[in-house]
């Protein structure tokens, strides 16, 4: 009953160690180059700044007591493992959709690394245009962004594929 781990979606897991290192070597370069609140302008529209997190998406609850960080924790760890068995249940072919679940876990256990290590997750990209600035947010956050965008798109292609299959037999 057991599956070829490489014959499934699993084979992209190497994907997920790829964005844990890639957001955990730009929040510990922050860590050790910033003070918190400190700015650095790269270039118009685009600043580097050290800002904690305690928590979600557009620091959502983030003034509740504490109790939010082990909810938040609870959730990445469901979405882990939910999209872990979606990975094992698909095809090491469905490409896009396995790229995008590695992003979407890759990122969700960053900033779950954070919260459970720090109390609070990591943020430093700054967009902003006038005075008007985006939240901040980190490399974990845009990747599971990414791997949504991906999972989207796969929605859109994916009845085009299957109608033009339907077709063809």
């Amino acid at each position: 009953m057991s599956k070829p781990i490489c014959s499934t979606g699993l084979r992209w897991l190497w994907l997920v160690v790829v964005v844990l290192v890639l957001d955990f070597a730009s929040k510990q370069w922050i860590l050790g180059n910033f003070v918190l609140g400190q700015s650095q302008p790269l270039i118009p529209s685009f600043n580097l700044f050290y800002a904690r997190n305690y928590g979600a998406a557009f620091s959502f609850l983030a003034d509740h007591g504490g109790w939010q960080r082990w909810f938040f924790a609870g959730i990445a760890v469901a979405i882990v493992a939910v999209l872990l068995v979606m990975m094992y249940r698909s095809s090491a072919q469905q490409k896009l959709n396995n790229i995008a679940y590695a992003f979407i876990i890759g990122g969700a256990l960053g900033n779950l690394f954070d919260r459970l290590w720090h109390g609070f997750v990591v943020d430093f990209i700054d967009f902003y245009v006038g005075n008007w600035h985006y939240p901040t947010f980190n490399l974990a956050d845009s990747f599971i962004c990414v791997g949504a965008a991906m999972i989207v798109l796969e929605g859109f292609l994916s009845p085009a594929n299957k109608s033009a299959k339907s077709k063809g037999e």
